[in-house]
């Protein structure tokens, strides 16, 4: 949840107030003996860039626009590594079952106050969609294009270290 969602402390249901907090100003509770602050921390996701089939396999969420297509990406849940997150979004999403390469990197996504922890993976098996998901698709290496936001940062990335430099990313 970020910072700016509370309005009243979830530990005690007081009104929040605008107080200094890490050096920043933030919404805290003003009650003696609560001491909730609201510290709008980003949520970790992970990010798949999946070779599948001798391309990367991109995927479209239900409700996108049709020629909108992305990677896979999903929430680390409490108690899970990041390689453990990764491997179960992809499972989960396209039924595939896959395989750590490398990391990517990790990238701030401030639009909506998340950082990725972007992997490489390989996969193996036949699509199933989950119900996340409308369609999947393969693109060459050489065709992939990043974006300039996101997960395309990881795209743009990964593409460099493999020697293949886009030549500038692609508008979304």
């Amino acid at each position: 949840m970020d910072r700016m969602d509370f309005r009243f402390c979830p530990r005690c249901a007081t009104a929040l107030v605008e107080k200094s907090a890490g050096g920043k100003q933030r919404p805290s509770c003003p009650k003696d003996g609560c001491g909730f602050v609201a510290w709008g921390n980003p949520t970790p996701v992970v990010a798949a860039i999946i070779e599948h089939d001798g391309a990367v396999l991109l995927a479209r969420g239900k409700g996108w626009p049709e020629k909108l297509f992305a990677l896979v990406t999903g929430f680390l849940e409490a108690g899970e590594t990041p390689e453990a997150a990764v491997l179960r979004e992809v499972k989960e999403e396209t039924g595939l079952d896959a395989r750590l390469v490398s990391l990517v990197g990790v990238y701030p996504f401030e639009l909506r106050n998340e950082l990725i922890v972007a992997f490489h993976v390989a996969a193996s098996g036949p699509i199933t969609l989950s119900d996340e998901l409308e369609a999947t698709k393969h693109v060459p290496k050489g065709k992939l294009k990043p974006w300039p936001f996101g997960t395309g940062l990881a795209v743009k990335d990964w593409l460099e270290r493999g020697g293949l430099v886009p030549e500038r990313p692609a508008a979304t």
